[in-house]
Order: C-alpha cells, then sequence, then structure tokens
C-alpha cells in the first residue's frame, strides 16, 4: 500500500468523486422540472461526500476530522435516499440505479470502517 501523503491519496476520497461522476451522468431521463428539485439536491448532496473529506483532512485535529467524516456519511445516506426516491417516480433506469447503490454501499462501508479507525 502506498503512503497517504493527502486526501486525494485517500481511497474513500476517490471512491466520492466517482460517486459524484455517476450521478451527475444519470440526469438524462430525469424530467425537465426536475432540475431545481432532486437532481440538484442529488448533486448537492453526492458532491457533499469527497467535499467534507477533503475539508476534515485539512483540519487540526483528528475529532475535528472526525466530524467532517461523519457530515460526510450523513450525506452519503441522504444521496441514497434521493436515489430510491428517484428509482421510485421512475427517473432512473435500474441499471444506472444499481450502480450508484453499489458504489454508495462500498463507500458507505469505507467510511464506517475509517471512522471507527480514527475513532480508537
Amino acid at each position: 500500500m502506498s503512503e497517504i501523503k493527502d486526501y486525494k491519496d485517500l481511497l474513500i476520497w476517490q471512491k466520492g468523486i466517482q460517486i459524484v461522476k455517476a450521478v451527475y451522468l444519470c440526469f438524462g431521463s430525469f424530467p425537465k422540472d426536475e432540475i431545481f428539485g432532486l437532481q440538484s439536491q442529488m448533486k448537492r448532496s453526492a458532491v457533499s461526500v469527497p467535499s467534507n473529506i477533503a475539508e476534515g483532512w485539512g483540519r487540526d485535529s483528528t475529532q475535528s476530522y472526525l466530524q467532517f467524516l461523519r457530515v460526510s456519511r450523513g450525506s452519503l445516506m441522504e444521496l441514497e435516499t434521493q436515489l430510491i426516491i428517484a428509482k421510485e417516480l421512475n427517473y432512473i433506469e435500474d441499471l444506472k440505479f444499481t450502480e450508484i447503490s453499489g458504489l454508495i454501499t462500498e463507500e458507505s462501508k469505507m467510511l464506517n470502517a475509517f471512522i471507527k479507525t480514527l475513532s480508537k
């Protein structure tokens, strides 16, 4: 395993970026009137995940970093809920839903493990 020099080396940050890209690419089948509704909320939630990982990295204490990781985890759960809503409204294709759900599950497991490790 290579040395972690900054937040961009963290797998949780890298996975977060993958989630952002997947979310941004899923909006082709959304109705136009959702641009400022659910679509906008999903973008904000997705972007919040890696952004809080990065912001927390720049803080001066482990406790502060943990708080940002928890915010990131909360944003991830918010995104998951919004994704389910989009699926229930038939705004998103099954394949895209499965892809993004899988990424969210992976990120959630990694975030939980990282939070647990830093909390010791």
